[in-house]
């Protein structure tokens, strides 16, 4: 063969190996890439050409998917879009998904491992391929209490049971129609995400998990677990409570809410200095306590920093950086750099109400196979335990006084005792300041433990927060039968 032969020989070889290694290149290693590829109309064609199984509250479709007569086979429905879309999240041809659509998408589309019996079933007898269903543990009447006590505010409630970490509520606000972001018409689609974008604040971010805020006095729960712990202290012990305190090392004084005196004496009980909401009192506990002791148990709480998948994923809560002392002073108030999401909030509460132990948050009770089948049921797991029987009991006696006597007098629920938290922070100089409350109910047997964020509210936690706090936790109650 001779040289000119030989080269092009070569150079088709060359090719060749080339082409080869493209295919195997483009079907296996970017496989899995293109196939979830939002773009891929062959892949969209192929998910919407068969049932996606249905997302389900108290026996009702929240989400659900219903035939139609175009190409795209299967369109994507919800019902109650604006109450439960923090939740559900949206299935849409250009934007992908979000939330629990998202979360959860292998069983709904069909490909999760404990549906495969099913899928094989479907190859032998024609069957149509369908998705399976998932049973939220949602309760209908926490969720509507929730979205009520929010509307026409920016903001946040999470409901737990504290004895299995089922989430029980879990509202956002403002909300969305995902409807509208799962129809088969890609210019309306287009023309509603062109309405959320421009609202001041986006809809489509759940603030029950995927945000972080500072907490304000609902940290001082933490402080006084903190506190109590060491053995040094009961609910009746004096503790410093000055009108102004001096920052260690500064020249910069900190006040109570409103340049209040919390006791004339200075000094009052660790159970009044919560009951008020004292700050002068709790950064100087935070400072005796020392930082190790505060951050620990901000951590064994949840603050650490880290998010949950529940199954969606959280944003992390944790303490921040402490400097210094005059920080820790801050820091001890739920001020500074402490940042907590309303699912950590909650779940500050719903360990208190467990006898101190903490429950991991679930949103998933059932996976059922097409056939309505139950294929995995919820095991609710223990995540830690931050404070003793003993403590939670103090903690309780405390966070009782503060709605029977104190600043959460707006919860009260006739006939139930309510145990709880206010929160007030701030945010910046000329922003209005966020607005919390936890709790649980009722407090001698508690069966529903909430946390309330109000995004700049303007009020205090015990004006703002409380009565939403107190009408879900009564239309919870009342649902089971009081």
């Amino acid at each position: 063969m001779n040289a000119p032969l030989r080269r092009v020989a070569i150079s088709v070889l060359v090719l060749f190996t080339l082409l080869i290694v493209n295919v195997n290149y483009i079907q296996v290693v970017r496989s899995d890439e293109l196939r979830e590829d939002s773009g891929n109309t062959r892949v969209l064609t192929e998910e919407y050409s068969r049932e996606r199984g249905s997302i389900v509250v108290d026996g009702t479709e929240v989400a659900l998917s219903v035939p139609t007569q175009d190409t795209l086979k299967y369109l994507r429905q919800y019902p109650q879009g604006p109450v439960y879309a923090a939740v559900t999240g949206y299935y849409s041809l250009l934007y992908n998904s979000a939330q629990m659509e998202r979360a959860v998408n292998d069983v709904l589309a069909g490909s999760d491992a404990r549906l495969f019996t099913r899928r094989i079933a479907d190859l032998f007898t024609g069957r149509d391929p369908a998705g399976g269903d998932v049973v939220l543990t949602l309760d209908a009447g926490v969720q509507e209490a929730a979205m009520a006590g929010l509307e026409g505010v920016t903001g946040a409630v999470v409901a737990l049971d504290p004895s299995t970490g089922a989430v029980l509520g879990m509202a956002s606000t403002p909300t969305y129609d995902p409807a509208q972001l799962s129809s088969h018409d890609p210019d309306a689609i287009r023309a509603y995400a062109a309405e959320l974008d421009a609202q001041e604040q986006d809809p489509r971010l759940n603030r029950a998990t995927q945000d972080n805020y500072p907490p304000g006095s609902v940290f001082k729960v933490i402080v006084s677990a903190a506190a109590l712990s060491t053995g040094e202290y009961t609910p009746d012990t004096v503790i410093p409570a000055p009108d102004l305190l001096t920052l260690p090392g500064t020249s910069t004084t900190l006040e109570n809410f409103g340049g209040s005196s919390c006791s004339s004496s200075q000094e009052q009980s660790l159970i009044d200095a919560l009951t008020i909401s004292c700050n002068t009192a709790f950064a100087q506990l935070g400072i005796d306590l020392g930082e190790d002791r505060v951050r620990e148990m901000a951590e064994a709480f949840g603050m650490d920093g880290e998010g949950l998948e529940i199954p969606m994923t959280t944003a992390g809560s944790s303490v921040g950086d402490i400097e210094s002392e005059a920080a820790l002073g801050q820091s001890s108030i739920g001020q500074r750099d402490v940042r907590m999401t309303p699912l950590q909030a909650a779940m500050v509460a719903s360990a208190v109400a467990n006898d101190g132990t903490l429950m991991t948050p679930y949103l998933v009770d059932q996976v059922r196979a097409p056939d309505l089948t139950v294929i995995d049921q919820a095991d609710p797991e223990e995540l830690s335990e931050p404070v003793t029987p003993e403590v939670a009991g103090q903690l309780t006696e405390m966070m009782e006084s503060v709605v029977a006597n104190g600043s959460g007098r707006a919860a009260r629920i006739p006939g139930t005792a309510v145990a709880g938290k206010t929160g007030t922070a701030q945010v910046a100089e000329d922003v209005p300041d966020h607005n919390w409350f936890i709790g649980f109910a009722p407090a001698d047997d508690p069966r529903i433990a909430v946390a309330v964020f109000v995004a700049n509210g303007g009020g205090t936690g015990g004006d703002v927060s409380a009565p939403i706090a107190g009408d879900v936790m009564q239309a919870y109650l009342e649902g089971q039968g009081g």
